[in-house]
């Protein structure tokens, strides 16, 4: 059971990701508050947030992934090709956006929160730094 919802929370987030990246290559501005309204909502039941703690996520993800996709549409622009530099970018906003939840997340909260396929994705994400590193 654990493998299957860490298979759905890593599945929403690629989801997640591949919809702002596809926003991006059409050049629309997305739409960054239903984004971050759903994500909010999800974590909202997933590790049960205060209702303070609301306003401080939502502001987090609209604020990141509106700058992500500033860079991915800068790197865009100037046709960077290399696909490595794009994950790079989100790499670095997810990074962001764990660590801004980190602040006000509870101990417990924090736990739910890595369980639910966070670490995985972190692990993930230090694994690609170092290979990059490594070049």
């Amino acid at each position: 059971m654990k493998q299957t919802m860490m298979k759905r929370i890593i599945l929403s987030a690629a989801a997640l990701l591949l919809s702002i990246a596809s926003y991006a290559q059409q050049q629309e501005e997305p739409d960054f508050y239903e984004l971050a309204e759903k994500e909010t909502e999800r974590l909202q039941r997933t590790v049960k947030l205060e209702d303070w703690q609301l306003f401080y996520v939502d502001s987090v993800l609209v604020h990141d992934y509106m700058a992500m996709s500033d860079d991915l549409q800068r790197l865009q622009a100037n046709k960077v090709s290399n696909s490595s530099i794009y994950q790079g970018i989100q790499d670095k906003w997810m990074e962001q956006i764990d660590h801004a939840f980190r602040k006000f997340f509870t101990d417990e909260q924090w736990a739910a929160y890595l369980k639910q396929g966070a670490a995985k994705a972190q692990k993930a994400r230090a694994k690609r730094a170092a290979k990059r590193s490594a070049n």
